[in-house]
């Protein structure tokens, strides 16, 4: 027994000492490529600005907010109510009249946006004057029309539709969702903010310029319903 575990402790030194052999060995090297060693520049990827058009025209949202002057976007004073801004409108949705006069021997476009482009008192008026939703649109006469007083040559029975009702959000607190259509009306700080704008539905948080982050369109399309065969 102790010839043979005699045996076993030689075998074992003899394996310790080829390991620390080969170490010692191996250690000249290790030091050397430690000390020669040059990290490789790991390469970037390089992306592509963000683009703005993210969400509707998105970049035309943002660049039309630059240009409203900070007067109008700081302004408080407001008279304009709902039953007005319906009281313009054929019905809700439509373009509205234009509540004053137009001279008729000036109809180059870019004048209805000298006054609507950035908002401004008017003292025609004696109030701020609303901005456009779309001031990319320069044919403003193509969709509105002056006031007239003549009467018509045949009578109508033309019945418009119900507002849409405000403030329905899901749950108590929670952002509401948009009650009308994008189409035209896709900046939403032309009608929601500024002392342009009707009372009740201007916003207190300007400089949020993605709206839609938190406001989404209320769609009235009834959830799909796959029909089981019986």
């Amino acid at each position: 027994m102790e010839k043979s575990k005699h045996k076993v402790d030689q075998k074992v030194g003899k394996v310790f000492l080829v390991f620390v052999g080969i170490c010692i060995v191996a250690l000249p090297f290790i030091v050397l490529a430690a000390f020669s060693f040059e990290p490789q520049e790991t390469e970037t990827t390089v992306l592509d600005p963000q683009s703005l058009d993210f969400d509707q025209n998105g970049k035309a949202i943002f660049e039309n907010y630059d240009l409203i002057s900070k007067d109008y976007l700081e302004g408080t004073s407001t008279e304009r109510t709902l039953s007005e801004y319906y009281s313009r409108r054929q019905y809700p949705g439509s373009p509205p009249f234009i509540p004053h006069k137009v001279e008729e021997a000036d109809l180059a476009p870019i004048e209805c946006l000298a006054c609507h482009a950035r908002g401004g008192w008017t003292e025609e008026l004696k109030r701020h004057t609303p901005i456009t939703p779309h001031p990319e649109q320069v044919a403003c006469r193509q969709c509105h029309v002056a006031m007239t007083e003549a009467k018509l040559f045949v009578d109508n029975n033309w019945m418009s539709v119900a507002p849409p009702r405000l403030g329905r959000a899901a749950l108590p607190g929670a952002p509401p969702p948009i009650p009308h259509e994008l189409q035209t009306r896709g900046n939403c700080i032309a009608c929601h903010v500024g002392p342009g704008t009707v009372a009740t539905i201007r916003v207190e948080h300007p400089s949020r310029g993605n709206c839609r982050q938190c406001h989404v369109p209320e769609i009235s399309v009834q959830p799909f319903e796959r029909k089981i065969k019986s």
